[in-house]
């Protein structure tokens, strides 16, 4: 059977979510990301991109190039709830689909077209979004996830692209091939100084000479020029572990500030943990120093998911890890080797209260510890005046992690 997927993504969702808060932001230039001079821009609005403006770059300098531009620190919590609007809709919608970020959809409408238009039916979906969100999005429709995405960026803003079956290789023969999903600005610059700035060129070059010059990617490339693309809807993303890290604003020497982020750190990974029913066997720290080195130490352990076993093997990393000679970036806690199951009582040193007092815990957290943006408010971040530093999401929903909005502590 011939395959029709629909590509999905929520124009500068970010900006668009501030915006339906506050109206007076349109038609006006706005940043979304961290605020301080380590920030980094999570989405620009349209407004800002002829003064070069970007997604990923530093804050500091997407300030300087547009000096007029609103600065907005972002929320993830807020986020969340307006991508589970879209979320839902379309999950009411289409038979199978797949969330591949916070503001990006796939769906599989392969076969539909016997009952109905798998172009009007998407136009419709569109539309109910846009309706119920109040959202602007735009959508790609072809025979697969490569096509359908690369056609999703020429719609934009707020539009839609269908690409007939067979018109794959014609659609894509004009673009940069930067446009290629997965071309990074290595592979970019290696291309171009090969002389190779657009996809037609590729599509002429032998299957054998890509494989050459990139070996393995370079047929993979060469098949993405091309418009072929088999990879699958994925309606599930398992995760094989969690993780949390903050960038600070500021180098820091501060020994105590340093572990207390990195007990919040896993604090909310162990409650994580037991709301998604998983145990952690394998728990690691990372620091960042000023120089950017980047070192982690790891740790097996029996397999858990309780504060009082996770916390300390955390401070323990952390303090053999840490040299004191040297100002701190980033912190981060990782906790992988995941499975499922809940945690089992040490009859040595456990009790009957120490679980009923987990339990309780959990409860009060899932039914009273979250403000109107839906980020924790009982945790031992939220005492550290950073309350996003523990989400009360779930990590273990099925779907892809959340970036967050800002990314400096």
């Amino acid at each position: 059977m011939d395959r029709t997927i629909l590509h999905m993504d929520l124009d500068t969702f970010f900006v668009s979510v501030e915006r339906k808060i506050d109206a007076r932001l349109n038609n006006k230039p706005v940043l979304v990301g961290g605020i301080g001079d380590r920030g980094v821009v999570a989405a620009c609005s349209y407004e800002t991109r002829p003064y070069g403006i970007h997604s990923g770059m530093p804050m500091k300098m997407a300030r300087q190039l547009c000096p007029e531009a609103t600065v907005i620190r972002g929320d993830g919590g807020t986020y969340s709830k307006h991508s589970k609007v879209v979320t839902e809709i379309i999950r009411e919608t289409v038979p199978i689909f797949e969330k591949a970020s916070i503001d990006e959809f796939y769906a599989d409408l392969s076969g539909l077209d016997k009952f109905y238009s798998c172009h009007k039916m998407a136009s419709e979906l569109r539309q109910k979004i846009k309706r119920e969100s109040g959202l602007p999005i735009s959508f790609g429709l072809s025979a697969n996830k490569l096509v359908s995405k690369v056609a999703t960026g020429v719609a934009k803003p707020d539009n839609e692209k269908r690409i007939e079956r067979g018109d794959e290789k014609t659609f894509l023969a004009p673009m940069p091939i930067q446009k290629i999903p997965m071309v990074g600005e290595k592979t970019t610059q290696l291309l171009q100084n090969l002389g190779i700035r657009y996809v037609k060129t590729i599509q002429e070059m032998p299957m054998e000479m890509m494989g050459k010059v990139l070996g393995k990617n370079g047929i993979a490339l060469w098949n993405r020029a091309h418009g072929r693309d088999d990879s699958p809807i994925i309606p599930f993303h398992e995760r094989k572990s969690i993780s949390n890290e903050r960038t600070f604003g500021k180098d820091t020497g501060d020994v105590k500030l340093m572990r207390e982020m990195v007990r919040a750190m896993a604090e909310n990974l162990a409650y994580q943990l037991r709301n998604g029913n998983k145990l952690t066997s394998c728990v690691s720290v990372k620091i960042r120093y000023s120089d950017f080195n980047t070192f982690s130490k790891q740790l097996k352990i029996p397999y858990t998911s309780a504060d009082h076993i996770l916390i300390p093997h955390v401070e323990r990393l952390f303090d053999q890890l840490y040299n004191r000679r040297m100002m701190v970036r980033l912190v981060g806690v990782h906790c992988s080797d995941l499975v499922t199951g809940n945690y089992q009582i040490d009859l040595f040193d456990d009790s009957e209260e120490k679980l009923n007092l987990y339990m309780a815990m959990d409860y009060i957290r899932n039914r009273y510890g979250t403000d109107e943006r839906g980020n924790s408010i009982l945790s031992w971040g939220s005492t550290l005046g950073i309350p996003n530093i523990a989400s009360m999401g779930n990590p273990f929903n099925g779907e892809p992690p959340i970036i967050p909005a800002h990314r400096n502590a």
